[in-house]
């Protein structure tokens, strides 16, 4: 009898951790849905794709900040993506959850970085898009971290956004270096 309340208590409390997580979680949506604006949508026909790589979407953060996960509108959920850059800008396109784009105008900034939101995974594994989301008193500085299946892409990207480019370790908002 006794090893069976303890193993309810033990059930009792692991439910309540995962209901305070579940309720944190959604507080921070909930201040970040006012802070930051949301993310532009993809535009219906961004023309033909200069280049596109799949892989896993890691996270967006506040640039400077690579542990500070933004949760908001479904952004901090990771899973697989496919990442395609256009004229005007890069369609983060993600598996199973709402996509987004990121106007080549808005970013500032292009680097590689070994970590993000709690996923460490080795030197130059993420490739880390530095990028301003909103207008004016209202615009917020993040990065976006996505990892390819082909790491070997990376100099690609970074050329091709030669007028955002930054070197790695230099000027990379959020990205652990």
């Amino acid at each position: 009898m006794e090893r069976l309340l303890l193993s309810l208590l033990f059930a009792a409390l692991l439910a309540l951790c995962v209901y305070g997580m579940w309720r944190g979680w959604r507080r921070q949506a909930r201040t970040q849905s006012v802070r930051i604006p949301p993310f532009p949508e993809r535009p219906e026909s961004p023309g033909a794709a200069e280049l596109e790589e799949s892989g896993l979407y890691v996270a967006t953060t506040y640039a400077g900040h690579w542990q500070e996960r933004i949760v908001t509108r479904g952004a901090g959920l990771r899973g697989p993506a496919t990442l395609r850059l256009h004229a005007d800008g890069i369609d983060v396109d993600r598996a199973g959850m709402p996509g987004f784009w990121i106007p080549r105008s808005a970013i500032t900034g292009v680097a590689t970085g070994r970590g993000m939101a709690g996923k460490v995974m080795g030197s130059n594994s993420l490739l880390v898009v530095t990028w301003v989301v909103g207008d004016g008193d209202d615009a917020v500085e993040v990065d976006t971290g996505f990892r390819a299946d082909d790491r070997g892409v990376y100099p690609q990207w970074i050329e091709r956004l030669d007028g955002t480019q930054v070197e790695a370790g230099q000027g990379n908002g959020g990205a652990q270096v």
